[in-house]
């Protein structure tokens, strides 16, 4: 075959891109059952359905949106960038599809809806919980400005510069970009 390749080259492709995304979503489902299950036991959380409570159930809707965003997000991380998004196995490539073509941290931006509509559900307006919110929104940032985007730099050079000069950080696009 031109260039050395043998005839299962593209059979491996194939088989490396599904490998990257069930592993993925594997660890997608750990995160929500981390976040659905485990977590707001945890702390305590319990659904009030009396009186005017019964109205926070609409609080699912942006929950069930912004962790299907993230699900997708962690998807597109192994589908088309052939890793996951846990630094110990990062992807490949630099992952510019899905979401990602409107914003630059959209898995973020989608776990923060999902936490936020479970918020409203359970109905925990704690000033300390609203700190801690606080701090890990914080946090996050400095995560992604301080770690994330120079690995990112050195890992993909160019091609992430051009990224970062069409697609904002936090705030979505509303047309997706495309590269041309």
């Amino acid at each position: 075959m031109p260039g050395g390749q043998s005839a299962s080259a593209p059979a491996d492709a194939h088989g490396n891109r599904w490998l990257g995304a069930v592993t993925s979503l594997a660890m997608g489902a750990a995160f929500f059952a981390l976040g659905f299950w485990f977590l707001p036991q945890w702390l305590g959380f319990r659904v009030n359905t009396a009186g005017a409570a019964r109205w926070r159930c609409l609080g699912a809707i942006p929950s069930v949106l912004g962790f299907a965003v993230a699900l997708r997000c962690i998807g597109d991380f192994g589908w088309t960038g052939h890793g996951t998004p846990v630094p110990v196995a990062p992807p490949k490539r630099l992952v510019v599809a899905g979401f990602y073509r409107h914003v630059r941290n959209p898995m973020y931006l989608g776990f923060a809806a999902g936490w936020l509509g479970l918020w409203i559900v359970f109905g925990h307006p704690n000033p300390f919980a609203i700190a801690a919110v606080t701090a890990v929104a914080i946090g996050v940032h400095l995560f992604v400005v301080l770690y994330e985007e120079p690995t990112l730099r050195g890992r993909f050079g160019a091609d992430y510069e051009e990224y970062c000069r069409n697609v904002r950080r936090w705030w979505p696009r509303l047309w997706s970009w495309k590269k041309p």
